[in-house]
């Protein structure tokens, strides 16, 4: 019997869970720093740390996949989740509570890497679609679920509460260690922690970098990455912490490249659609809520027609169908800011339903570029990729939206007030069709990503 369906269904509820849990914790920051008499910037640490640990921790979990099975990897991030809820459950005090965050954000590292392997060992590559699509389901789920619950706990009692529904996550162990296969070990080559810590420094830096806008941090970041790359090149290629011969595979390195740049653009819209909802609209934090959960519902709905379709007509159609879907949101709200929220909360169904189907194809696309020896860091990298562009958008777009305009880049635009939104969304849409034009020259053909596992091993 064929376990992928049960495994992906139950990838789907945790992935749901997990992005509940990184996504709760934004509306009760200030609360937070209230009660301990911090800055709302100090108070940030909970979901900037989340972030940091999580987007070196999917490629970490994807280099040790090619060693360890599924099954052990997976039992040790949803107990180490499962714990740092129950820390931050009990804590009375910030930096407690900011323990338990990053024992979460380690724990939960193990579902981007994991959720992408799974499709990948047991599903067929014309069956992967579909099967990458129920993760998209999930996060859409916990995208409109998260705010929602977030509120009911925070109304009616104390923000640790937000700790509670992260613990459901252990009744789904036993069910994923009985459905797992015991899979045969890999190569017992020595894991590079030196190589690993040196990535993660480079990559904590640069986010701070960003984040803090301190050029400090820009030259650790560089230094650090730099030590990373002699650091590959010096030890055995089996040893070291993400193979060099990883890059020597080009399509894969394009769509890494991609990813990173479709990821920053689409950062804008669970990022930058509140705050044009509360300056421009004025809605209150509920409202705002509310307005988001519609496209995250039909997201939820659409998703799972997005693999099938992928699996049917190639992941080239469907990230073709996803960028003019987005186009046509930027498109949309860049001339018609400033109208009554209700359209604002429509057009956001297209934006959310592109957002879904350009994750199913990239990552439908990626997986078939990588031999098996390569699934795992592969697949780790690629997710990590995709965590680093949008903590480093989320930094430059909150620098974007303290700026205001009084010059209007789109003539169809009428609306003064939203003159600076109008301006961005409309960069977003040229950059989408630069992109897309780009993705149809070189990956036009589905079959144009397939790279046979002899090839995308050399």
């Amino acid at each position: 019997m064929n376990k992928g369906p049960v495994l992906m269904r139950l990838m789907m509820f945790t992935v749901m869970i997990s992005s509940m849990s990184a996504l709760m914790f934004n509306i009760v920051l200030p609360q937070i720093s209230q009660e301990f008499g911090m800055t709302l910037a100090q108070t940030s640490w909970l979901t900037t740390a989340y972030t940091l640990i999580y987007a070196f921790g999917t490629v970490t979990y994807g280099k040790l996949a090619d060693r360890f099975q599924l099954k052990t990897l997976i039992t040790f991030g949803l107990t180490l989740f499962a714990a740092g809820s129950l820390v931050g459950l009990v804590s009375h005090t910030f930096w407690l509570a900011l323990a338990g965050r990053c024992m979460q954000s380690a724990g939960a590292a193990a579902l981007p890497a994991l959720a992408l392997l799974i499709p990948v060992r047991y599903f067929s590559p014309e069956q992967r679609g579909s099967a990458v699509s129920m993760t998209a389901v999930g996060l859409a789920l916990g995208g409109a679920l998260g705010p929602v619950v977030a509120a009911i706990i925070s109304s009616v009692a104390d923000w640790r509460w937000l700790f509670l529904p992260s613990l459901l996550i252990l009744v789904l162990l036993p069910v994923f260690r009985r459905n797992l296969a015991n899979e045969p070990k890999g190569p017992a080559s020595k894991f590079d922690w030196l190589g690993g810590a040196l990535l993660a420094a480079s990559i904590s830096a640069i986010l701070l970098a960003v984040t803090k806008l301190e050029w400090t941090y820009g030259i650790t970041g560089a230094i650090s990455l730099l030590l990373f790359v002699a650091r590959v090149r010096s030890v055995k290629p089996e040893e070291a912490f993400i193979q060099p011969r990883l890059f020597r595979n080009k399509p894969y390195t394009i769509l890494l490249a991609l990813i990173f740049l479709v990821g920053c653009i689409i950062t804008s819209l669970y990022f930058m659609t509140p705050i044009l909802l509360s300056n421009v609209y004025h809605l209150e934090s509920g409202q705002i809520g509310f307005a988001l959960v519609p496209a995250a519902i039909v997201s939820a709905i659409v998703g799972r027609q997005g693999g099938k379709l992928a699996d049917r007509k190639g992941s080239s159609y469907v990230f073709t169908v996803a960028a003019c879907s987005l186009i046509a949101f930027f498109l949309l709200l860049s001339i018609f800011v400033g109208i009554p929220p209700l359209w604002i909360s429509l057009f956001l169904i297209l934006g959310n339903v592109g957002q879904s189907f350009v994750q199913i194809s990239m990552s439908s696309a990626v997986s078939r570029t990588l031999s098996k020896e390569q699934a795992g860091v592969g697949m780790g990298l690629f997710s990590m990729m995709n965590f680093i562009s949008q903590g480093l958008a989320a930094s430059i777009y909150g620098i974007l939206a303290s700026q205001s305009s009084s010059v209007n880049w789109n003539p169809l635009n009428s609306h003064p007030e939203g003159y600076a939104f109008s301006n961005l969304y409309l960069v977003l849409a040229l950059l989408l069709v630069v992109i897309l034009i780009f993705y149809r020259v070189r990956f036009g053909k589905a079959q144009a990503v397939l790279v046979p596992a002899a090839v995308a091993a050399k």
